[in-house]
């Protein structure tokens, strides 16, 4: 008896001790979240979220954006905000718990993060909410204040907001799920047309308008800092700012009437499928550009985009057609004609309610500027669609959300993938190249300078031994393939890492891919260029000096095991951090730090890689299990030959000759050598006896046939 009560009050003392943290935890956010709320109930559900009570009743939910809608800021990563929402589908408070945006870290207060978050209390998930100043205020459709400096990032907050709200409430049942929305995109009538000049299109609802006086420009900015600012001299407020058209060029009536036969054919054959075009024209005597003055190619159009329900469209210089005119003669005097692609990832639907939004920009300082946004609601006319019927019922399975973030970030994909592709056909043919050492000295320069820009500054995939312990950390605690899958680039290129260490070893990644390495190696070779003296550590000096990053790596592992946030922390001494995914915005001594090993670089090749890099020596770790070994040496490499020992820039070579295959960035410049028959003594003498055989043939040629010259009788 006496035993089993003792069992009992054990298992009360632990339910009692798992609870205890709950309790604990919530009393510090409960009033920001929820006020009046007093208790924290257990998660429930996928995504996990948190019922929230009041005198035992249930009131509410709390959640975390990141486990819902995490929606990837200007660093790249998401920003994580805890939300919480009564059962009537009000949002009732915002925290933010945790962000990485470099912008916001050096320049702006997090009580400026917190003043935007409080706007978004008492709306509800209905709302359509929109970052940035509207002159028109519809129903079920609001404006929040920007955050001057953080546009990017506040846009993103307030998305991951809504959208994560609005999937909690469908999930539990707080508001119904809008079924017909769920159904596929219209499509094209094609066989339907009808003759129609610019007014009938006007009339028949075939074209939007978006016209803006300045004098609504002066009123949008009444109240904040760019009041009076550019603003319209006295009687010239009713005078046209901007005037804009748009209509959607798939339908035969809008599009023949607009561009003619020959000019509408020939772009619907260039279309793929799934794509559409939005025509888009301004006035003549518009003092303001839907384009933006400054917009060159290559750029992006962030004056103008497309709003329809939750998608975002925006409009890059490869979505562009110019339009040059129009085929009839009844339109307006225009300025501005272009033609924007809507690409199929973009899941359009011509059917559906939409809004082109115009931001109009003030300068109120040299670094400072606000923000009005301006929209004209449009759709296409029904008689030129076919439009599904919705569903009958909703399909419980939600699509994943890490496949949404895949499909906005195509474009990058792609490239990463065929770059990757590109450096796997180098490797393949690694002999054929060091056989033209010129060329490859451009190709491999070539794409150190893409790693540095596009891997690093780009897609910010800059890989850190922070992500080799979250990896083995996972695989002991809860391993989430979709955790990992939220950054494309990041996943492409860890997996690209893992296949070429176990087939040629750590060399590949430290050579050719990472942004950092690529960094120090470019400012070295130009510094070489330029005759800077070098500094190389004796051969004894340097081979213990290898063992520094593994004391790191080991360090920063022992230190993981107790708390990954440290771990980070004291990662800190990798600089990649500083000079890649934050481009030296940090405090200044993180800065100088950066900055120091590569300056360092200028008189010594990639110090930090040979000596401290963690994530180097963490990759060497596997490539002593590597299956190929394609970097060919000769019998007499080291003994006695010593050129690629002292010519290897990283010191990988040993004096007999060996290559060390954990010290290797697989430059492959000892190849270049190894194939060189002017420099690399056993090729010389090959060489040599090539040439001698070839001689002695052609003398005994020669000899085959003698001359005689026989002297002239008379």
């Amino acid at each position: 008896m006496l035993k089993g009560t003792r069992q009992t009050l054990g298992w009360l003392c632990a339910l009692l001790l798992l609870a205890m943290p709950w309790q604990l935890g919530a009393a510090d956010w409960l009033d920001e979240v929820l006020p009046g709320a007093d208790k924290v109930g257990a998660p429930e559900g996928e995504p996990p979220v948190h019922p929230l009570y009041e005198d035992g009743e249930r009131v509410g939910y709390a959640f975390e954006t990141i486990e819902i809608a995490p929606i990837g800021a200007y660093s790249g990563k998401p920003v994580n905000m805890r939300v919480g929402m009564d059962l009537d589908g009000y949002i009732t408070g915002v925290q933010l718990l945790e962000h990485s945006e470099p912008i916001v870290l050096i320049g702006v207060p997090d009580h400026r993060l917190v003043d935007f978050m409080d706007q978004y209390v008492g709306k509800h998930v209905t709302e359509r909410v929109r970052v940035g100043l509207s002159r028109r205020q519809r129903e079920g459709y609001v404006s929040v204040d920007s955050v001057s400096s953080a546009t990017v990032t506040v846009v993103v907050m307030g998305d991951s907001i809504m959208r994560a709200a609005r999937l909690v409430a469908r999930e539990h049942g707080i508001v119904d799920v809008d079924v017909a929305a769920l159904r596929e995109p219209a499509t094209v009538r094609e066989d339907v047309f009808e003759e129609a000049d610019w007014a009938a299109l006007k009339e028949m609802g075939a074209l939007g308008r978006l016209q803006i006086a300045r004098g609504d420009v002066d009123e949008a900015f009444e109240g904040t800092d760019a009041e009076g600012v550019d603003t319209a001299p006295d009687g010239a407020e009713e005078e046209t700012f901007i005037d804009i058209y748009f209509g959607y060029l798939n339908v035969p009536t809008i599009g023949r009437n607009l561009l003619g036969d020959t000019q509408y054919e020939r772009l619907m054959d260039r279309l793929d499928e799934g794509e559409h075009l939005l025509g888009v024209m301004a006035s003549a005597d518009s003092d303001y550009s839907f384009k933006g003055d400054g917009w060159v190619r290559g750029g992006v159009f962030d004056r103008m985009q497309l709003i329809q329900g939750d998608q975002t469209i925006q409009w890059h210089d490869r979505d562009l057609i110019r339009l040059h005119r129009l085929d009839t003669n009844s339109a307006p005097d225009l300025g501005e004609k272009e033609i924007f692609i809507i690409r199929a990832d973009a899941r359009f639907d011509p059917a559906s309610d939409m809004d082109l939004e115009l931001l109009v920009r003030r300068q109120v300082s040299a670094l400072d500027r606000i923000n009005a946004r301006f929209e004209a609601s449009y759709q296409v006319p029904e008689q030129f669609l076919d439009i599904p019927e919705p569903p009958a019922s909703l399909d419980e399975d939600d699509r994943p959300l890490w496949l949404t973030v895949w499909e906005d970030r195509v474009f990058g994909i792609t490239v990463l993938a065929v770059s990757l592709v590109f450096l796997t056909f180098i490797l393949l043919f690694q002999d054929v190249l060091a056989r033209r050492p010129r060329l490859l000295y451009w190709i491999r320069h070539g794409f150190l300078v893409y790693t540095v820009g596009f891997i690093g500054y780009y897609a910010l995939a800059q890989l850190s031994v922070v992500n080799i312990f979250t990896f083995t950390n996972a695989l002991f605690t809860d391993f989430q393939w979709s955790t990992f899958l939220m950054d494309p680039y990041m996943f492409i290129l860890w997996s690209f890492v893992a296949v070429t260490v176990l087939l040629w070893g750590r060399g590949v990644y430290c050579g050719w891919l990472c942004p950092f390495g690529a960094m120090q190696e470019l400012i070295n070779e130009v510094s070489r260029k330029l005759r800077v003296p070098q500094f190389e550590m004796p051969f004894a000096v340097h081979e213990r000096l290898w063992a520094l990053k593994y004391i790191v790596l080991l360090g920063l592992f022992a230190i993981s095991l107790h708390s990954l946030v440290e771990a980070e922390r004291y990662a800190e001494v990798e600089p990649f951090k500083t000079a890649i995914s934050m481009q030296f915005m940090r405090e200044w001594g993180f800065v100088l730090y950066a900055l120091a090993w590569l300056g360092i670089s200028v008189f010594m090749r990639k110090a930090f890689c040979r000596y401290v890099c963690p994530l180097g020596a963490g990759l060497a770790i596997p490539a002593r299990i590597r299956l190929f070994d394609w970097l060919r040496r000769h019998k007499e490499c080291g003994q006695p030959c010593q050129i690629c020992a002292n010519e290897c820039e990283v010191q990988a070579i040993h004096p007999d000759g060996r290559i060390n295959a954990n010290e290797c960035h697989y430059c492959l410049d000892c190849q270049v050598t190894y194939w060189n028959d002017r420099k690399c003594p056993p090729m010389i003498v090959r060489r040599k006896r090539r040439e001698k055989a070839a001689r002695q043939a052609e003398g005994r040629g020669q000899g085959a046939f003698p001359t005689v010259e026989v002297p002239r009788t008379t």
